[in-house]
């Protein structure tokens, strides 16, 4: 790994993120619902919750990491994911 910046654990998978192209930043609470805080997110994670979710539920129920990684749906992605590189 050659300059690239260390980001932290995903709050989702628990992998490491590495800046570039595979980070997002997520409004855990939707900005069209008011949200402004972000978080760094895997691109891959970040697919996953809106494919599950729409902006209302994430608002009402699933609007922060701990509560997203709970669901079954999400543990199963998260198990997937886990054996696949962070990039």
């Amino acid at each position: 790994m050659k300059n690239n910046k260390l980001l932290g654990l995903c709050p989702i998978c628990d992998r490491e993120m590495i800046a570039g192209s595979s980070i997002d930043r997520h409004h855990f609470y939707p900005k069209c619902k008011g949200g402004c805080i972000t978080e760094w997110v895997h691109k891959i994670c970040h697919r996953k919750i809106h494919s599950i979710w729409t902006e209302s539920e994430l608002a009402k129920e699933y609007n922060n990491a701990y509560i997203v990684r709970q669901h079954e749906e999400v543990s199963k992605f998260i198990k997937w994911v886990s054996t696949k590189e962070p990039e």
